[in-house]
């Protein structure tokens, strides 16, 4: 499988890939616990069907250490036994921030009561950005038919 197009070829690409790489950064350096960030980013990408950030964000969450019970448990986190209470809280503001045209109401308050009885302003702040940042990249990804499967750990910073 080919990507249907160059995104990331053409000359406005990388201007403004730096601001959302820019962005992914002030997340990555965040209060938010990293383990959690990589389970709101793989879970994020199984919902959008981003094939490519699947096989980033696992791959990179593995080299991180977490475990392969966890990651292959991710897609059905509210049967799992393995996730904390605080990563539950943010799986399902996940869910709800990545499906928001399917729920009239968008994210509801017991998510959004949930998710800030776990963090704090700034890691909410976080959690927040990194939900509209993972589906922002998956967009792009999805959108170009960016194919999966060639990633390696820490490719890209």
């Amino acid at each position: 499988m080919e990507a249907r197009f160059n995104y990331y070829g053409t000359a406005l690409a990388p201007k403004f890939m730096r601001y959302l790489q820019s962005a992914a950064k002030v997340v990555a350096d965040s209060a938010l616990p990293k383990s959690t960030q990589h389970l709101v980013e793989l879970r994020a990408s199984q919902i959008n069907g981003c094939g490519f950030c699947v096989d980033m964000h696992s791959k990179d969450a593995a080299h991180a250490g977490e475990t392969s019970v966890r990651l292959n448990l991710v897609a059905a986190w509210r049967e799992a036994t393995v996730f904390t209470d605080a990563e539950r809280a943010a799986l399902e503001l996940t869910e709800q921030g990545t499906r928001i045209a399917d729920a009239a109401g968008g994210v509801t308050d017991e998510a959004w009561a949930n998710a800030a009885k776990h963090y704090d302003e700034d890691q909410l702040a976080a959690l927040i950005s990194l939900i509209a940042l993972i589906n922002a990249w998956n967009r792009m990804n999805v959108i170009t038919r960016n194919p999966a499967g060639d990633y390696q750990p820490g490719q890209w910073g």
